[in-house]
């Protein structure tokens, strides 16, 4: 059984409009080459624009049933395959950086906002989405367990350790950065660490700040039968613009999910409390 995904790395358009039928068409697209679902970068529906005047800040934000999340919704239905539309979402003070999973049928399986939001840069006039969670998308062969962290989640273990303790399988992870060494390292690291596959959607160079490089690890570290690790990168994606498709061996994932030693196998959660401990106290040079 295999989950195939598709990374819409994609340059933006300058409107919402140019998003909606950019985005429709990298779809469609995604489609006819045999995904069963397709994943955009981090807050498609304005590119990664984000103004710091508040003004024009809340004249970009959506409401998650605004037109243009509605019409993914309308469009998995019709062409029968789960989207993970991103956008910039109206909240009740500022907006959230979002991203609404819709399974095959149109429902919403997952709505998830940036925990970890970069308020170091320009994200510092977001809010910050309240958790993280998981839900069962049924690709009409199989019900996979997936969850969802945004672009800098990444760097935060908890992020992915908390989609894995809540049962997921595959993690989709938008995004809209350099992807260097570093940051695939933590990408790799996450799903080794949490026997999870983790996609990746980057915006492609021609993007400010961004270099393509979208990527799916598929949390497999090795084969019991076999000597030495694999590489559980199964897709790198070049700089170019494109869709690039990763197909996921989900009989492989869980097999080995029930016989290693990663995951929760061998946690001792007893001995984390300073984890949780607001107080700890911490290096003053560290931020």
């Amino acid at each position: 059984m295999t989950l195939k995904i598709a990374l819409l790395q994609l340059l933006p358009g300058k409107t919402l409009q140019e998003q909606l039928q950019l985005g429709t068409a990298a779809c469609e697209r995604a489609k006819t080459l045999g995904a069963d679902i397709a994943l955009f970068p981090e807050m498609w529906s304005c590119g990664y624009s984000i103004p710091q005047d508040k003004e024009k800040l809340d004249s970009l934000a959506l409401t998650a049933q605004s037109s243009f999340v509605r019409s993914f919704a309308d469009l998995a239905s019709r062409l029968e395959m789960a989207i993970g539309i991103t956008f910039l979402e109206k909240g009740s003070d500022k907006p959230l950086n979002s991203i609404i999973v819709f399974d095959r049928l149109g429902k919403e399986v997952i709505h998830y906002s940036k925990v970890h939001t970069c308020g170091f840069d320009l994200e510092k006039v977001l809010a910050s989405g309240e958790d993280f969670y998981t839900g069962d998308l049924d690709t009409g062969e199989t019900v996979v367990k997936i969850g969802t962290m945004i672009c800098f989640d990444r760097e935060f273990p908890e992020s992915a350790r908390i989609l894995m303790l809540k049962g997921a399988e595959v993690i989709l992870a938008p995004n809209a950065c350099p992807m260097e060494i570093n940051r695939l390292s933590a990408l790799r690291t996450r799903a080794y660490e949490n026997m999870t596959a983790v996609a990746t959607c980057n915006y492609p160079k021609g993007q400010p700040d961004c270099n393509g490089h979208s990527t799916v690890f598929d949390g497999v570290a090795w084969h019991r039968d076999q000597p030495g690790s694999r590489d559980m990168c199964i897709l790198e994606a070049p700089e170019e613009e494109g869709i690039y498709i990763a197909s996921i061996d989900l009989d492989l994932l869980r097999e080995y999910r029930k016989n290693e030693v990663m995951g929760a196998a061998w946690r001792h959660p007893e001995k984390y409390t300073e984890l949780v401990n607001s107080q700890a106290s911490v290096n003053e040079n560290v931020r």
